[in-house]
C-alpha cells in the first residue's frame, strides 16, 4: 500500500515578497536572479529597507508538496521550523494545503528561516535567505514509515548546504530504495550547482537519485558547458529521467534514448517567477506517480508553472486539479 505519492524534503522557509526596481538590487548588493544566503544581521537590514510585503510559506520542496496536494495527490513533507511566529505560519499553511507535516519544531534558537524575495518589473526574483532553523533538519527527523511509504521522495539541492540534512537525505533515500521506491532531486540554483557539482553528479551516477529536475542554466553549470545540447546528452547517461525547464521555450524530458519536448503554457502576464520550477516538479511528479506518460507529466508541470508565474507568491491560489481538468489533462 502506498501511503503517499510524494515525500518532499526541504528548507522550511517563510517567504517575504516585495516588488522593487533594478536600482534597489544594485544599491543593496543583491545578485539578481540568484538565491543569496545571508546571516541574521543582513536579514534584519534588508527587511528594514524593503517595501510593502506579502508573507507566505515557501521553501522550494514545500511549494512542490503543496502543488501536489492541490492536484489531488497525497504529499508529505520533512522540514525544520522553530516554535515561533513564522514557524506557526509555515505549519498552518502547509497543513491547510493538505500536506502531512509532522517534523518536530525546534524549541528556542535559531528562529524559523525566512527569505526576502525582491521581484523586479521583469518578474525575475532575487532571493536573500536566512536559513535559521532549517539547518537543524537531520537524521533524527527522518520518519521511516513516510520514507518507505512514498512512491517518490523529492528533495531540493539547497539542502546540500547544511551538513546534517545530507545525512537525513541519504538515510531517507536508503529507506526508499529498500522499499523499491524512487528518489528525485532538483538542482535548485546555478550557484548551488557550482558549490556541489561533484557531489550532485555522484548522487546521480551512484543511483541514489533516479529523477533530476533542472533548468537550462543549472544543467549547463552541472556539466560546465555553454551548450544545452551537450549538457542534455550527458545527463541522459547519468540518471533515469531528467526534466529540464527552459522558461518560455517550455521543457525537455529525457529517459534513455527517449526525448519528449513540452510546450510552455500560454500566459497573459508574467508577474513573478518565484515557484515556477517547484510547481513544474509538482505537476510532473503528480502525473508520474499516477502512472501517466512523460508527455502528460510534462504538460501537467507546464500548466502548474504557467499558473504560478502569473501571481505574486510561490503557491498556486487556484485548485490545480480543477485547472488540469479544464485544460483536458485529467
Amino acid at each position: 500500500m502506498n501511503q503517499y505519492d510524494v515525500l518532499c524534503i526541504g528548507n522550511a522557509i517563510v517567504d517575504i515578497i516585495a516588488q522593487c526596481d533594478e536600482a534597489f538590487l544594485t544599491d543593496n548588493g543583491i545578485i539578481k536572479g540568484a538565491m543569496n544566503l545571508i546571516d541574521a544581521e543582513r536579514a534584519e537590514l534588508l527587511y528594514s529597507r524593503m517595501g510593502p510585503a506579502i508573507e507566505a510559506s515557501g521553501g522550494s520542496a514545500g511549494n512542490t508538496a503543496a502543488g501536489i496536494a492541490s492536484f489531488g495527490g497525497r504529499s508529505a513533507y520533512f522540514g525544520k521550523v522553530s516554535r515561533d511566529h513564522l514557524g506557526d505560519i509555515f505549519t498552518h499553511d502547509i497543513h491547510a494545503q493538505g500536506v502531512a507535516f509532522d517534523t518536530k519544531p525546534l524549541d528556542g534558537t535559531p528562529p524559523t528561516a525566512r527569505s526576502m524575495i525582491f521581484v523586479t518589473p521583469d518578474g525575475e526574483r532575487s532571493m536573500n535567505t536566512y536559513l535559521g532553523a532549517c539547518v537543524e533538519l537531520g537524521p533524527d527527523d527522518v520518519e521511516a514509515d513516510k520514507a518507505s511509504g512514498a512512491k517518490v521522495t523529492y528533495f531540493e539541492g539547497y539542502l546540500w548546504d547544511p551538513p546534517l540534512a545530507k545525512e537525513a537525505i541519504r538515510m531517507t533515500a536508503a529507506h526508499a530504495h529498500a522499499a523499491g521506491r524512487e528518489v528525485s532531486m532538483t538542482l535548485s540554483d546555478s550557484f548551488c550547482v557550482d558549490r556541489y557539482r561533484a557531489e550532485f553528479l555522484e548522487l546521480m551516477r551512484s543511483g541514489t537519485v533516479d529523477i533530476v529536475f533542472a533548468n537550462s542554466h543549472e544543467i549547463k553549470s552541472l556539466y560546465e558547458t555553454s551548450s544545452f545540447d551537450d549538457a542534455l546528452a550527458q545527463i541522459r547517461k547519468d540518471c533515469k529521467i531528467a526534466a529540464v525547464t527552459r522558461s518560455e521555450k517550455g521543457s525537455v524530458i529525457v529517459r534513455g534514448d527517449e526525448t519528449v519536448v513540452i510546450q510552455a503554457t500560454e500566459i497573459r502576464e508574467l508577474v513573478d517567477t518565484t515557484g515556477a520550477g517547484d510547481l513544474y516538479a509538482a505537476g510532473f511528479l503528480f502525473g508520474y506517480t499516477q502512472g501517466r506518460s512523460l508527455k502528460d507529466c510534462g504538460d501537467l508541470g507546464s500548466l502548474a508553472a504557467g499558473l504560478v508565474i502569473q501571481q505574486i507568491g510561490p503557491r498556486p491560489r487556484q485548485n490545480l486539479k480543477r485547472e488540469a481538468e479544464q485544460a483536458g489533462l485529467l
